[in-house]
């Protein structure tokens, strides 16, 4: 690497998130609490976070379901969304989102205070100060019509 590289490098992360839809119709949303993401507002979200180097893009999803919300996926997920999130100078995240089935009881860890299932209608109806900015986007672009 050459002294030029470090000075031009950027620290690349990657986040898993999914869609859990249940069989109602409705998708999970996580409540952040403020305590564990200090800066960020208690905000809905989806269930994900950002992978382990070195495990499996499924892997990090599968422990990142049971670690939020206490259920285990169910079906092979599919990939619908690919986000790039720039918003910090010498940082890149990429966010990938699934839509998946999961199944068991919900228990919640310390990042989140709360949870609710909603139908597509009532996350549309979210406003960009209580919902992810991110998941905002791709339900007001119409991901899951």
């Amino acid at each position: 690497m050459s002294e030029g590289d470090s000075v031009n490098s950027i620290l690349l992360q990657v986040g898993v998130k999914i869609l859990i839809k249940n069989s109602d119709g409705k998708y999970l949303l996580l409540k952040r609490n403020p305590e564990a993401y200090p800066g960020m507002k208690a905000k809905w979200d989806l269930v994900g976070g950002r992978i382990d180097n070195g495990s499996s893009l499924m892997d990090n999803l599968r422990r990142e379901i049971k670690e939020e919300s206490g259920l285990n996926l169910v079906s092979e997920p599919k990939l619908v969304a690919a986000q790039d999130i720039l918003k910090v100078p010498g940082k890149h995240i990429v966010r990938l989102t699934y839509l998946g089935s999961a199944e068991g009881e919900i228990v919640l860890s310390e990042e989140h205070t709360e949870y609710k299932w909603f139908s597509l209608d009532e996350m549309k109806q979210l406003e960009r100060a209580e919902f992810d900015s991110y998941a905002k986007k791709l339900i007001d672009d119409g991901i899951l019509d």
